[in-house]
Parts: structure tokens; C-alpha cells; sequence
């Protein structure tokens, strides 16, 4: 298991287009993946998981992978938080 915390800087945090990109990212790997914030935790490969987090400009999450690809799921999906969702 892998965990990491990135913040999430772009303005208008992890609303619908790149809770969008986050879980298309999250669906191309094998592991299991979570995310973290503020307390709740879900899956990361659904929408309405994502989604209901809530989760706004500089929120701290904590992408957590478990599975064959896990460095490589975690690191790809910091990546992602780290570019602003390619906003």
C-alpha cells in the first residue's frame, strides 16, 4: 500500500471536469485507489465519491493505492493534482 498527500491548488478545487480527469486518470490502473479529505474517504474511481468530498481550492488529500501498479497509480494521480488538473 501507498499513500501520498498533495494539495490541490487550482481555484476551483476538484469540482465536476477534474474530478472528471482525476477518475479516468484513477481507471487506467489495476490497484485499488482511495481518496482522503477532511475526514472522508472513498473510492477514487467514482464520480459521486469524488464528488462528495467536497473538496476546494487548498485542501489537503491523500491518494492511497493498493495493487500491482501502486507507485505508479499514486505518483500519476499526484501528478495530475500537481499540473491543476490540466486546467
Amino acid at each position: 500500500m501507498v499513500s501520498r498527500t498533495v494539495k490541490v491548488e487550482n481555484a476551483v478545487g476538484l469540482h465536476a471536469r477534474p474530478a472528471t480527469y482525476f477518475i479516468q486518470k484513477a481507471n487506467s490502473y489495476i490497484s485499488t485507489i482511495s481518496i482522503e479529505c477532511e475526514g472522508g474517504r472513498v473510492n477514487a474511481k467514482s464520480l459521486l465519491g469524488v464528488l462528495s468530498l467536497g473538496i476546494h481550492q487548498d485542501s489537503e488529500i491523500t491518494v492511497t493505492a493498493n495493487g500491482i501498479d501502486e507507485n505508479d497509480a499514486v505518483e500519476g494521480l499526484v501528478a495530475l493534482v500537481e499540473a491543476g488538473f490540466s486546467e
